[in-house]
């Protein structure tokens, strides 16, 4: 068996394991001799097995205390679109455009249903990053963080947690391709102005003008990646 294809069957084995033994996040994993004698490959075969597997965040190895499962986060997802945009950006192919008008069709697919079903707490969290933004739009500089918290808030009321990693992967891997390009974003009292069209939106349960809304809030990005 090559040696590639090895590491493969391993890396599924180990996969397997955790699935039979219903192992949740920060569970631990049998020990690296363990596994060795328990799937009957050599010692190295396990250890390329378990480092690709922490390549992509199934596996954590904590040095000194073993092997654990791991957050299964979808980070490797957006580096790699992320650093895929980047590289067609710079081969001249719309790639940052591409990345906004999945977030689009998503979010704006997404928040009529939204607008049916949003609990006032949800609202409440929305209306309060809304008047953050306000605030920091005034010192010249709506932060990431804040939009990010916004749109997370945005579609928690679905209950679709891979939904909601989803659509955080998506903002997570345009926003990285904008600043490694510096790429300062639109005016802060613009981008606070579209947010709080889409909170008024929701707060009258208006789901055709909450689609008219985010539609807007992704204009403003629209003509920036198209300048």
């Amino acid at each position: 068996m090559a040696r590639g294809t090895m590491a493969e069957g391993v890396q599924a084995r180990i996969k397997q394991l955790i699935l039979q033994n219903r192992l949740a996040p920060g569970d631990p994993l049998p020990s690296e001799t363990e596994l060795v004698h328990l799937l009957n490959v050599s010692r190295n075969s396990v250890r390329e097995a378990l480092k690709a597997l922490q390549a992509m965040r199934i596996v954590e190895i904590r040095h000194g205390f073993g092997t654990y499962v791991g957050p299964l986060t979808l980070e490797p997802f957006v580096e790699g679109v992320a650093f895929r945009a980047a590289v067609r950006h710079h081969q001249g192919a719309p790639s940052l455009y591409e990345l906004m008008e999945v977030r689009e069709a998503l979010e704006a697919g997404l928040i009529p249903s939204v607008a049916r079903s949003l609990p006032p707490t949800d609202l409440a969290v929305l209306r309060n990053l809304v008047e953050r933004m306000a605030l920091e739009a005034r010192g010249g500089q709506v932060l990431s963080a804040t939009d990010r918290a916004f749109h997370q808030a945005l579609y928690r009321s679905l209950g679709n947690h891979l939904l909601s990693e989803v659509l955080d992967a998506f903002w997570a891997a345009l926003r990285r391709v904008r600043e490694d390009l510096s790429d300062d974003g639109q005016d802060p009292h613009v981008t606070y102005r579209r947010h709080l069209a889409i909170v008024e939106a929701l707060e009258a349960g208006d789901g055709d003008r909450a689609v008219v809304t985010m539609h807007r809030h992704f204009d403003g990005i629209r003509r920036r990646l198209t300048e």
